[in-house]
């Protein structure tokens, strides 16, 4: 599968953005998605993932309540939406992808996208 990230940009802190992640191949409804972000000399972190079915989410403790996911089948694609945003969330964010049911674990994901930036400024 290959993921296709999207809806990055610059935003005043307090601000919203909804990240989407495009997946092409058969199959999407199967996978378990996820988001993790990497800032700038810090190492890539899970923000929050949803299982196949759409019945599991897990997120980062800091992070619930302004980040919520979901995904659309129908359109192969999974939404990152994050709410009162913060400068400590100026991030590349990616979207992954794995089999089975989802997890917070970056090495269990097997498919990643090539990362949308997002910028918060203070």
């Amino acid at each position: 599968v290959q993921l296709v990230e999207s809806g990055g940009g610059l935003v005043q802190a307090g601000g919203s953005l909804r990240l989407s992640c495009a997946a092409s191949g058969r199959a999407f409804s199967s996978y378990s998605m996820g988001w993790f972000r990497q800032a700038p000399g810090k190492e890539r972190e899970f923000v929050i993932a949803i299982d196949w079915s759409g019945d599991s989410i897990y997120s980062e403790d800091s992070m619930k309540g302004r980040f919520t996911i979901s995904r659309d089948n129908a359109k192969n694609t999974v939404y990152l939406q994050m709410n009162s945003l913060k400068a400590e969330d100026t991030a590349v964010y990616y979207c992954a992808a794995k089999t089975g049911g989802a997890t917070i674990w970056r090495s269990s994901y097997g498919y990643w996208g090539q990362g949308t930036q997002v910028t918060v400024s203070s």
